[in-house]
């Protein structure tokens, strides 16, 4: 059995990291995906290194495994009338440009929808196609900075900090696929492709969540809170004698295991601290009581205690611990046995279905010829 998007083809005029994540999500689940890049560099992310991997920076090659890569100018006629070729017999389209660019291209979705009425068009931008903020340049910085979400980051008294990955980029890209994947589906029923408009900002301000939910209640800002929660506690990253490690209490049956097994009993039965309520209220007196206990041992010790206690609890890991955990492996989240010819899994596993063999990212128009001559076929 092959996987769910087997046999549809993807024409990808995207570049930077929200759409081509989107249509790697594309490829992981089967689809062909052609990704169209402009003649000299290419995609811009190609460039954005060191490091680099087989003369491709890092950072394309963990967004575009399993594509192919075709080299056109869309400021031709001819490279647009290639494009509107390949959009009779394709299934999705998926751009990233700014608004108003496709339509000078003549690649717009009212234009290729006259060429295929089936057609998924989705278009990622910064702001989205409407709007005071519609042609304002943009990264996930940017969409970030306006969400909402950056103000809370940090620790009291400190700077907001950035995200070490592009949350914006990462919630656009999410989105889209999720919205194509719903339009692919009504068009087994109605034979008609459509369209779906998606921003960076719109997909992050949407990842306020209980946040925007707090401040609809209070009408207050959430405080910087480090790695702790508004709302759980203890719910936060501890230093131990070598390292973090994170608590995460749910409950007050979580939390009544947690004081048995640190010798803390007496915490269980105070009123100041036996619901999570009263522990949110007097959570200025029990984390530095928790921070103080925590310093007394390793982190190993800590996990194994509370781990056979049944308590939420995990090491704080950096990306090396990440590689060579073998749960990661187990799951096949990491390819490739060589460092330099290692990459990200999908994370998607579907019963009783072949998994797509991955392949590294494509060099710049390595299947230009193939498809192209496919076209005149």
């Amino acid at each position: 059995m092959g996987l769910p998007l087997q046999g549809l083809r993807v024409v990808d005029l995207t570049q930077d990291f929200a759409g081509p994540f989107c249509t790697m999500i594309l490829s992981d689940l089967g689809a062909e995906v052609i990704k169209i890049e402009k003649p000299g560099g290419g995609d811009e992310t190609r460039a954005w290194g060191p490091p680099f991997v087989n003369g491709i920076s890092a950072y394309f090659v963990s967004l575009n495994r399993g594509k192919k890569s075709v080299v056109l100018d869309l400021k031709t006629r001819e490279g647009q009338r290639v494009i509107q070729k390949l959009v009779v017999d394709s299934d999705i389209f998926v751009e990233s440009s700014r608004p108003g660019q496709m339509a000078r291209f003549n690649l717009d979705y009212p234009r290729l929808r006259r060429l295929n009425k089936a057609l998924v068009y989705a278009s990622i931008s910064s702001f989205g196609q409407t709007g005071p903020y519609r042609d304002r340049l943009g990264y996930d910085l940017i969409a970030f900075a306006m969400s909402g979400i950056m103000a809370s980051t940090g620790e009291k008294g400190r700077p907001p900090i950035r995200m070490s990955v592009p949350v914006a980029d990462l919630a656009v890209g999410h989105y889209a696929s999720t919205a194509i994947l719903a339009i692919l589906s009504r068009r087994l029923v109605t034979g008609k492709g459509g369209y779906v408009d998606l921003s960076l900002h719109d997909s992050i301000v949407s990842w306020l969540t209980y946040l925007a939910s707090y401040y609809f209640a209070t009408g207050k800002e959430p405080q910087r809170l480090g790695s702790a929660h508004p709302s759980i506690v203890p719910y936060q990253a501890f230093r131990c004698k070598d390292k973090y490690l994170v608590l995460a209490i749910g409950n007050d049956h979580q939390w009544e295991n947690f004081c048995r097994a640190a010798g803390l009993e007496r915490f269980f039965s105070d009123g100041r601290f036996s619901t999570n309520p009263s522990r949110v209220k007097n959570g200025h007196l029990l984390i530095p009581v928790l921070q103080r206990m925590f310093r007394r041992r390793d982190a190993k010790e800590w996990q194994t205690i509370l781990d056979k206690a049944k308590v939420p609890v995990a090491p704080v890991f950096g990306i090396r611990d990440v590689m060579h955990d073998p749960h990661v492996r187990n799951r096949k989240m990491i390819v490739g046995s060589k460092r330099n010819a290692s990459h990200l899994g999908s994370p998607m596993r579907f019963y009783r279905t072949s998994q797509k063999e991955t392949t590294s990212a494509p060099q710049l128009g390595q299947h230009t010829r193939e498809i192209l001559d496919s076209l005149r076929t």
